[in-house]
């Protein structure tokens, strides 16, 4: 039977750190790989291609989060026919050194944090999870508890509560905009919003065409001469045709939809025990 011997791997005298990602390595122009671990010392990769024992490689390679390229030469320690090979960095700045070390330990930070929002984590021991009576297991009901137990809750047998008269609870009237209004008033004012627009629109009209106002005894006249044309119009208009004005059959519609009595102001009481 054939004797295959793989050659001697030195031993690790650092932590090497593994990729929870698939990261790329680019070696040479012809050759690449995965990384399986590393350190600012040196790199464990698997290859396309196999590598020869003190070979001379340029490696390359781009980590995330946060974001780190790595560009040097080193030197294969140790291969195996299947690919797999150790590269020890040969020409590696101080600088570029520090900063995978510092990568590593901000990735070691994140995997502790993970670790401790696990909910079977060794960090989380001293919580003690809360059990259903007569399941027979504990289940996490999403309740903790401390180990200390706290003193319950005595109630006196001889308290009671005291029962009140029922009562009629109205709501204060803050201003004057919650203060129900009758249909006249709602009708007087609708129709005046109505005919306040009206001359509105015909001041403007008027600036359009003239593009300056006359003097104030004539401006006044026109006023009042416009406002009793479009109240007059206005009301006749709905004399004509039939029925009350705008206002009038807002208001109408208003008390007939109301709870309370038609034409008359409703007031919403509660009566609670």
């Amino acid at each position: 039977m054939q004797v295959v011997s793989f050659p001697a791997r030195q031993a690790r005298t650092h932590y090497r750190h593994e990729l929870r990602t698939l990261t790329y390595v680019t070696l040479d122009a012809a050759n690449g790989g995965i990384i399986r671990n590393f350190n600012s010392e040196g790199v464990a990769v698997q290859a396309v291609a196999p590598l020869r024992q003190g070979q001379r490689v340029r490696v390359r390679f781009e980590l995330r989060f946060p974001r780190l390229r790595v560009d040097t030469y080193g030197q294969v320690s140790w291969a195996s026919s299947t690919g797999q090979c150790g590269i020890c960095f040969t020409d590696l700045g101080p600088r570029l050194a520090r900063q995978i070390d510092e990568w590593i330990f901000s990735s070691l930070l994140e995997l502790a944090g993970h670790e401790v929002a696990r909910p079977n984590s060794i960090f989380g021991a001293a919580v003690i999870p809360i059990a259903r009576e007569g399941s027979g297991r504990e289940e996490n009901d999403g309740l903790t508890v401390s180990t200390d137990a706290c003193p319950a809750i005595r109630i006196d047998p001889n308290f009671s509560v005291p029962v009140e008269t029922p009562f009629t609870v109205v709501e204060p009237e803050s201003n004057w905009l919650s203060r129900p209004i009758s249909g006249r008033t709602l009708a007087s004012l609708v129709d005046g919003l109505v005919v306040v627009a009206a001359l509105l629109l015909f001041a403007l009209v008027f600036l359009l065409i003239a593009h300056e106002l006359p003097e104030w005894p004539l401006t006044l006249a026109a006023t009042l001469v416009a406002a009793a044309f479009v109240s007059g119009a206005y009301w006749g208009l709905f004399a004509v045709f039939g029925g009350g004005s705008l206002g009038t059959r807002l208001a109408q519609g208003a008390s007939s939809s109301a709870p309370g009595s038609e034409g008359q102001p409703y007031y919403a009481t509660e009566r609670r025990g």
